[in-house]
């Protein structure tokens, strides 16, 4: 080859050459038979030819009709000139959409742009929630921002309000399609669009409004409250100037909060030392496929080691008596060492030790040691009785004084139900449960046990009650329904409930297990009486009168229709109905009901139930969690105020006894 020198190429040099284009065509000449038959792009063509794409005419190509009339007026002679046609690139297909981002779950995103993938920082794309113009959050943008204890409280219940609400919702469908949703996910995702959150402000260190011991049964609550952002990563941080300072200073992450769910191999022996393991590897609970990175959380954390900075530390477990994991917020930590080896798969795995911030309260520490007391190894502390019911109850219910030398309450007979001895209670027209045959199906009108709720069941499908009615209507012990799921408060107490004695106010009633919101706790069992037919001197004798004609303070807790997109004008009354006055007396006969304190700021409160049986109307009084109650939180309730004391002030309800509960908003008096 010219220019090349043995292995050498002289490629320096330039060859003169023209494109292909630019060269004037060269055709065969007329007498040449066919298959040789060639023409001009434009013609003439001989006969039983035609132009071809993309030189064809207006009406069969993409050719310009400016072009085509230059032609088509050129002189014959001209017609060998180079053509200036479009060139063929120019009719290439279309190219294809550009392929849709794909995430890596933590914000950065890689598209492929001609066999090229290129990552670029984009938005996380979310579904938007339709905004409904009739509702307002009543939350300002500094309580978004900053929150209070009021708040957070107000923010979680509000939250599973609308989750039990939609969890009804998904009851009624799953009977129909089997298929099972995250009314969790969904009932978040609408706090979050409409504003209903508070502590939005990220930060290191406490949180206000939150409270070390509280429980969550959901991660998303965590996210509505500011504890802990991701409702999925164990590691939240956020970014701060590097420690250099100065405007030129690098960012750099810092975290603020994890949570041990028990997905790594963490070690948790200890209760105030958690062994922590690192995010990333593609680690599963059996297996990590790679070696972890330094980089997002787990740099985080390495920084808050080199920068002392607290952690929030949030401990997931599972009970026994729990279907699902609970969380429970265990303070603050400091990252104390970190630290790379080998995972149980063979990859590099970043470790870090935690060590709890003395001087807090115990939290995850009481968790622990009460799963010691389950199992007897130790015992309780200030144990006097493992039973107080005697067998009566299917899980026993501890006596337990830490406090003084006294031995227990005064002597009584413990029972599990309502004894009825007036003749009110009779059923004038009594029913005998349905004819279902299988079990109630939600919506079917035709059932007496749904009718007579109004077409839904009161309680989803784990037994949580859904919203405070005027009367909830349990089936009758007729209803022949295998497994039916509305008969919870017939069904006794499933909690390990212990009565221990306090420092002021007598016995009170706490549980070792946690209690989620809208839980069945007990009923108040004891003896019923008709109101109007009790004498005032014998009421006022008897400190375990429980009376459904008093006074209560009133609270929400149901749903919100304008948050459920529902019609407003069908919102529930949450204000109680009976038939006729009604007076429980435990004083000689009761539960552990007798037990439970009043509390201006109560975490349980009272609902109307009934059932029939017999021709008979059972009508009691059954307790359910407002919230969720971390384990060994004292129980309590409202006990209201008589009605006949006369001593209403304005909107201030005075009792006849001094209260005691210490809450923040105490009125002073109940009874």
């Amino acid at each position: 080859m010219e220019g090349t020198f043995g292995s050498y190429t002289d490629k320096t040099r330039v060859l003169d050459i023209k494109p292909l284009r630019t060269l004037k065509p060269v055709f065969p000449s007329g007498n040449q038979a066919p298959p040789f038959v060639c023409a001009p792009p434009f013609g003439p063509f001989p006969p039983g030819f035609s132009s071809f794409y993309p030189f064809s005419s207006s009406s069969q190509s993409h050719t310009p009709d400016l072009n085509q009339a230059q032609h088509q007026h050129q002189p014959q002679n001209n017609r060998t000139e180079p053509s200036l046609v479009t060139p063929l690139r120019t009719f290439r297909s279309p190219p294809p959409p550009p392929p849709e981002p794909t995430s890596n779950g933590g914000g950065d995103v890689a598209v492929e742009t001609e066999g090229i993938t290129v990552k670029r920082k984009i938005p996380r794309k979310r579904t938007p929630i339709a905004q409904n113009p009739n509702f307002e959050s009543g939350i300002t943008v500094d309580q978004k921002e900053n929150g209070d204890r009021k708040l957070v409280t107000s923010v979680l219940m509000r939250f599973d309000a609308l989750r039990r609400r939609f969890s009804q919702l998904e009851d009624a469908k799953e009977s129909v399609t089997g298929i099972i949703k995250r009314p969790d996910l969904k009932a978040g995702s609408t706090c979050m669009s409409r504003g209903v959150r508070t502590n939005t402000k990220k930060r290191t260190g406490v949180v206000s409004g939150l409270e070390i011991g509280d429980v969550f049964f959901f991660r998303f609550e965590m996210c509505l409250v500011g504890l802990h952002s991701p409702s999925m990563a164990g590691i939240d941080y956020l970014v701060v100037k590097g420690g250099g300072g100065g405007e030129e200073a690098e960012e750099e992450p810092i975290a603020t909060s994890i949570v041990s769910s028990g997905y790594y191999d963490n070690e948790e022996g200890d209760p105030d030392v958690l062994v922590y393991t690192g995010q990333g590897g593609n680690a599963d609970k059996d297996k990590q496929s790679s070696d972890q990175k330094l980089e997002r959380g787990n740099l985080a954390l390495e920084k808050s080691l080199v920068r002392h900075s607290p952690v929030r530390v949030i401990r997931g477990l599972k009970e026994a008596s729990q279907s699902a994991k609970i969380y429970i917020y265990d303070g603050l930590y400091d990252v104390k060492e970190s630290w790379v080896e080998k995972g149980k798969s063979g990859h590099n795995t970043f470790k870090y030790k935690l060590v709890r911030a003395p001087g807090q309260p115990p939290a995850f520490a009481s968790w622990t040691e009460i799963q010691k007391w389950k199992k007897g190894l130790p015992s309780r502390g200030g144990l006097i009785l493992t039973d107080l019911t005697s067998g009566v109850e299917s899980v026993g219910v501890s006596l337990v004084n830490e406090v003084d030398a006294e031995n227990g309450p005064p002597y009584f007979t413990y029972s599990t139900t309502v004894s009825y001895s007036e003749s009110s209670f009779k059923l004038t027209q009594p029913s005998y449960g349905c004819e279902c045959g299988g079990s109630c199906k939600p919506g079917n009108l035709n059932c007496h046990c749904i009718r007579k709720n109004g077409g839904d069941f009161p309680y989803s499908g784990n037994g949580v009650l859904v919203s405070r009615k005027p009367m909830v209507h349990e089936c009758s012990p007729a209803c022949l329904c295998p497994g039916c799921k509305n008969k919870v408060t017939q069904m006794g107490v499933k909690l390990k409930l212990e009565v221990f004695k306090t420092v002021n106010r007598g016995w009170g009633l706490r549980s070792w297990d946690p209690i989620r919101a809208g839980s069945f706790i007990c009923i108040y069992a004891g003896e019923a009486r008709d109101k109007s037919k009790l004498q005032q001197q014998t009421m006022a004798n008897d400190d375990y009168t429980f009376d459904t004609t008093r006074v209560y303070t009133p609270f929400r807790w149901n749903y919100e229709p304008a948050l459920a997109d529902e019609d407003a004008s069908e919102e529930m009354s949450e204000e109680p109905e009976l038939p006729l006055p009604l007076v429980v007396s435990a004083k000689n006969v009761g539960n552990v009901a007798r037990f439970m304190n009043h509390s201006c700021s109560p975490n349980v409160f009272w609902q109307p139930v009934s059932y029939e049986n017999n021709g008979q109307l059972f009508l009691h009084v059954a307790f359910f969690a407002i919230s969720h109650i971390p384990p060994m939180t004292e129980l309590t309730y409202d006990y209201g105020v008589t009605r006949t004391s006369g001593s209403q002030v304005g909107n201030t309800l005075c009792g006849k006894k001094k209260c005691f509960c210490g809450s923040e908003f105490c009125r002073g008096s109940f009874g």
